[in-house]
């Protein structure tokens, strides 16, 4: 299936003579803006959770990256309503940059609370946690740059397929910290602080499979 309009969906010739090019790489170009400023972000969470940082600092600079995030959302939401021929979708590019915008606000939610629960002993699992993240965001932005060729329909799906198994990897890694944390840790408010944690790091990773989920069903479609 093609590119779409309010009324119905010609198909891809005829919308190749009416869509400049510049039309369909301006939702391209901001889309994978917004998978690198994600990137970024899981990369300095990782460091957080890696590394003797400055865990106030470092939480204003992932901050600062979810802001950028945002302004891309905003900017794709206002061309969705602007534009009347959409290269996929006009639902689908919706839901797109919105769950990759809850991935990013996921991990911010994780940065600020690295630092205002001042956490300085590291569970090593929150480790593994961010290992995972990092790698589902990767390939959640390789998913988003196969985007600008559907008819390389395999390696797309293949991209798919990688973040939905990081997603299993982290339902794994869930399982066995909350157990390690409830066993060995005999504070209760050190549980609850990092119970929170891993929470929102799992829904981060889960919202990587949403977003692979959307692209992987316009890989289908447009096939």
């Amino acid at each position: 299936m093609a590119p779409h309009m309010a009324t119905g969906a010609p198909r891809k010739g005829f919308l190749s003579r009416l869509l400049p090019a510049s039309g369909s790489d301006q939702f391209f170009d901001l889309l994978e803006r917004h998978a690198d400023r994600t990137r970024e972000a899981a990369a300095l969470l990782a460091e957080m959770l890696s590394k003797e940082v400055d865990l106030e600092r470092q939480a204003e600079r992932v901050k600062t990256v979810e802001h950028e995030g945002d302004e891309i959302t905003h900017a794709v939401i206002e061309r969705l309503h602007q534009t009347f021929i959409t290269p996929i979708d006009r639902d689908d590019m919706h839901r797109l940059i919105s769950r990759m915008d809850d991935v990013l606000d996921l991990i911010e939610a994780s940065s600020e609370r690295i630092w205002l629960y001042e956490l300085r002993r590291i569970e090593p699992e929150a480790r593994a946690f961010a290992e995972v993240l990092v790698e589902s965001v990767k390939a959640v932005g390789n998913a988003v740059r196969g985007l600008r060729d559907l008819r390389d329909r395999t390696a797309l799906i293949a991209h798919c397929t990688e973040v939905n198994r990081l997603e299993n990897e982290g339902d794994r890694l869930l399982r066995r910290a909350v157990a390690r944390l409830f066993h060995d840790s005999t504070d209760p408010i050190h549980v609850i602080k990092w119970k929170e944690i891993y929470d929102n790091l799992e829904n981060a990773i889960d919202r990587c499979e949403d977003v692979a989920n959307v692209i992987e069903g316009v890989a289908l479609e447009y096939a």
